[in-house]
């Protein structure tokens, strides 16, 4: 408990699940947030070199915490328009690609293996969360989150309201989160915790023949290790949905063009792929049709350079107002809460949840300073903002 450290857990753990799962607990209200948070400092009283938020077991209530406080002064938090800490992305209305990805017919196993897991145990690994979530958006399919949403609100046994709504908007980098080229593959980050393949087995028993070698790919597989495996790609499990070598490309492409038509719309200026792209702001519907009109012009002729330009990690970024509009919501709306709050947990959870959220949100504006100390600055920064990606779902 007191080392534990919510990055480092295996999504792929299912004998054994490598977290808590006391997430439906909490949700259903069987463990009291506020108990649960006494006996961790009791516990961490008597271990003093614990773990420390945003990745320690008390960093995940924080973050509940957090969650519930932005999302209780948020209008329309549960959705794109109308929110304004949201980003207006022109996501792709393709009820077809939802209803595969839901139904676990990507043809991609790690990706149809989590969601066959989600509809049949009601619970998956936040790292398993987090893959077919960018899958679903950012990474391959860009549909909305809001499809994502309503899907886990369905199968998720610890679904809760804010904590739903934020992730997804976290996922897809339409709020909270903005290094949108930071792709999770459907490919090798499963195969980094589970080169065998036994997670994709246990879900997907009509690959359960395949070599570890093609467990990931089975569509690479010669046909004869095929049929000797008793699955044929493409009649007995799907083919590939979208190739994500291109998918991924042009997802990101169309991502960075969003953000420039947001910027447009909200008088700001900044590079393409500036990981400071604020929320543009909320618009009628005919605004919402003239930026989703901006942002497919702008990707026209771009796909490419975009890529290429937003599959760098790192790199100097410029631009005014990096993240100032989040930034500033997530600040106030903490203090409101700490205001309001009559208990010590909401009250240390919305000042350390505005500090964790003023990181994630500032962590990235800092590259285009001068100097060893601003480099040194940006490097711990970018660090913080991978840390809290990977530690963003709260479910424990």
């Amino acid at each position: 408990v007191a080392a534990f450290e919510k990055p480092a857990t295996d999504p792929s753990a299912f004998t054994r699940p490598a977290t808590t799962v006391l997430s439906p607990h909490l949700k259903f209200g069987c463990l009291s947030p506020r108990t649960f948070h006494a006996r961790l400092l009791e516990i961490y009283h008597a271990h003093p070199k614990h773990a420390q938020p945003p990745v320690s077991l008390r960093g995940q209530l924080l973050w509940r915490e957090f969650f519930y406080t932005v999302g209780a002064h948020t209008p329309n938090f549960h959705r794109m328009e109308g929110n304004p800490i949201c980003r207006q992305i022109d996501w792709d209305d393709n009820q077809e690609r939802v209803r595969a990805w839901a139904e676990a017919r990507t043809g991609y196993p790690w990706i149809d293996a989590i969601m066959t897991q989600l509809r049949e145990w009601g619970w998956v690994h936040h790292l398993a969360r987090h893959s077919v979530a960018c899958f679903l958006t950012r990474g391959d399919l860009y549909c909305s989150w809001e499809a994502g949403q309503a899907v886990f609100e369905e199968l998720l046994l610890d679904q809760d309201h804010f904590l739903n709504a934020a992730n997804w908007q976290w996922l897809s980098a339409s709020a909270f989160f903005s290094q949108y080229f930071r792709v999770y593959s459907p490919i090798s980050f499963g195969k980094k915790y589970d080169p065998d393949g036994r997670y994709i087995k246990q879900f997907l028993p009509v690959l359960k023949n395949f070599p570890a070698k093609y467990i990931y790919e089975p569509w690479t597989a010669p046909l004869e290790v095929q049929q000797r495996a008793g699955c044929i790609i493409g009649r007995d499990y799907p083919k590939p949905i979208v190739d994500h070598a291109v998918a991924s490309k042009a997802c990101i492409s169309r991502i960075a063009a969003a953000y420039r038509a947001g910027k447009a719309a909200a008088g700001e200026d900044g590079e393409d792929g500036d990981e400071g792209a604020s929320p543009s702001k909320p618009s009628s519907s005919k605004g919402g049709a003239k930026a989703r009109k901006t942002s497919a012009s702008a990707t026209a002729g771009s796909v490419k350079a975009d890529a290429e330009e937003g599959g760098a990690a790192g790199g100097k970024k410029t631009g005014k107002g990096r993240q100032r509009t989040l930034a500033e919501t997530v600040a106030s709306a903490a203090a409101a809460t700490a205001a309001a709050a009559t208990g010590g947990l909401h009250a240390a959870a919305a000042a350390q949840g505005a500090a964790a959220g003023a990181a994630a949100a500032v962590g990235g504006s800092q590259g285009g300073g001068k100097g060893k100390a601003a480099g040194k600055a940006a490097s711990a920064a970018g660090k913080r903002q991978r840390t809290l990606m990977e530690s963003g779902v709260t479910k424990t």
